[in-house]
């Protein structure tokens, strides 16, 4: 990680050119420019410049028709979504118009690449995980977005294709702004065409990690989820404030999963004490972590995002690691009570398992359906690491149907000697066989740790484990186990509606049992 150091390059003098001279006198003799976020030019009324503290008349003056015509004559054109930039620069005109399409308000903003601040979750992106960005309007998620893609493209030399909506992240014009380091841009005609353009950039451009601004309908959605499942690394912020606000929100509930009702048997609902029609996660979400950021220098981060979701639905919240940012640079973490962060970079690490091998297995996957592939790892609770880059990999997994087409890149991984299976499709069912045949699994069981008299004692101290939580209402640990047998406990006590979790390290690794 780069040393701590935050610098700003806004460009402001190429703004104020565009201004009319008695608007662009009055913010020069402001001593503090660097603090402006806007200017607003409101036709009929004072021009306002705003920052932080508030809000500063220019001038006493009130704003005319040619004031607003100057600068529109000195900007590129105004798209469909009425905005428009300088180019090579981060600022963004946007416009107000009558109801016959003319302008009579500007709200002119201020556009800054702010260098350094990525250090407070640079471990997280580096790590290769899908992450999406919650917060409200000026926290910053467009700023750590485009020092997210510098990042990975000019330190960890990656792939990197930004979808620029509104050109915010890489600025106006054709040559895209230096902030985004390396890191190539497409740009999006039209806010309706988005959701293509994200696909056209998988297919044509062979991006190791897609960067996006704001996913704000279905079809974006569903195109995220389209290029999760291709292995592409995606970050992406969207609308929302925090995970609870977004699992409302039916429109964008996907990218967390999705929320569905089910109803329960009698004897289901009386077994699990809870009501006969409960929430229940639909699919895997399309993210790993889900970052809120609270202000610019603190975030709330959610790690094994199924697992955080799938708690909030049984009314359990669960408390995200929070990272704060001090005065001079140093970033506190406090531990949350989720799943453990990212451990190894360009690695995903699937949580909740204790590793039953030496080493763990390093697995590229070429057509593979990485989530459900993730879903049957950590079912089976066994030690892989899903990774995107081949030089890392102990073996490859692909699906029967690319080895017969025999794509240039197969022929490339088998020219470099690396071990390739091959399984018939995306099933689940050939997937956990897969595993079963790599790990010597039958019906998911291990072969370490699953002695004939430690599973039926296991299950019966899970059992008594779950009538005590009944009973007092408390959390409860149980006896340390293997990881096959804390799976068979995790399953078991699942039934029941309640919360479990692995707690602790190698031999003292163990179930815990939570109230629902």
């Amino acid at each position: 990680m780069q040393p701590y150091q935050i610098t700003s390059a806004d460009d402001i003098e190429l703004l104020l050119s565009v201004m009319p001279p008695d608007i662009r006198g009055a913010i020069n003799r402001i001593n503090h420019q660097n603090e402006l976020i806007e200017i607003v030019l409101d036709l009929g009324r004072p021009p306002e410049a705003r920052f932080p503290s508030g809000m500063k008349a220019l001038s006493g003056d009130n704003v005319t028709q040619a004031d607003i015509d100057y600068v529109v004559d000195r900007l590129g054109q105004f798209t469909r979504d009425n905005r428009a930039g300088i180019e090579r620069t981060l600022h963004r005109i946007s416009a107000i118009r009558n109801r016959l399409g003319a302008i009579v308000g500007l709200t002119c903003r201020v556009g800054r690449a702010i260098f350094g601040t990525v250090d407070i979750l640079q471990d997280v992106i580096e790590s290769g995980t899908s992450i999406l960005l919650l917060g409200p309007p000026g926290v910053g998620k467009t700023t750590l977005l485009r020092e997210s893609a510098r990042v990975l493209a000019d330190e960890m030399n990656k792939r990197v294709v930004i979808v620029d909506t509104s050109n915010e992240i890489a600025g106006d014009g054709d040559i895209p702004h230096p902030g985004i380091g390396r890191a190539r841009r497409m740009q999006v005609p039209s806010t309706d065409r988005q959701h293509a353009v994200m696909i056209e950039a998988v297919e044509n451009h062979m991006p190791e990690v897609i960067v996006i601004d704001e996913i704000g309908t279905e079809a974006e959605a569903l195109a995220a989820r389209t290029i999760a499942e291709r292995g592409v690394q995606l970050i992406a912020t969207a609308h929302g404030r925090s995970l609870e606000n977004l699992l409302q929100n039916p429109t964008l509930a996907d990218l967390v999963g999705g929320v569905q009702s089910v109803t329960l048997s009698d004897e289901e609902a009386r077994r699990r004490r809870t009501q006969k029609t409960i929430l229940e996660r639909k699919s895997p979400p399309t993210f790993n972590v889900l970052v809120e950021i609270l202000d610019r220098d603190r975030l709330a981060v959610n790690y094994a995002l199924a697992n955080v979701v799938d708690a909030l639905l049984k009314g359990t919240p669960v408390t995200p690691e929070l990272r704060i940012r001090h005065d001079d640079g140093r970033v506190e973490t406090r531990a949350g009570e989720g799943a453990a962060a990212p451990t190894a970079k360009g690695m995903e690490k699937v949580p909740d398992y204790t590793p039953s091998r030496t080493n763990p297995l390093h697995i590229f996957t070429y057509g593979v359906s990485r989530k459900r592939l993730e879903q049957a790892i950590q079912k089976f609770r066994v030690p892989v690491y899903l990774v995107s880059d081949l030089e890392r990999a102990d073996m490859v997994l692909t699906l029967k149907s690319q080895e017969k087409r025999k794509p240039r890149q197969l022929l490339e991984i088998q020219k470099k000697g690396v071990p390739l299976h091959v399984i018939k499709s995306n099933t689940v069912t050939q997937i956990e066989k897969f595993m079963q045949n790599v790990f010597g699994e039958k019906d998911g069981e291990a072969e370490s740790g699953s002695g004939s008299g430690e599973k039926p004692q296991a299950l019966f101290e899970a059992e008594e484990g779950v009538s005590r939580v009944f009973e007092k209402g408390l959390p409860i640990e149980l006896t340390p186990r293997s990881a096959y047998v804390r799976r068979l406990q995790h399953e078991l006590i699942t039934r029941y509606g309640l919360i479990t979790e692995s707690r602790g390290q190698k031999a003292n690794r163990r179930v815990v049992i939570y109230p629902f």
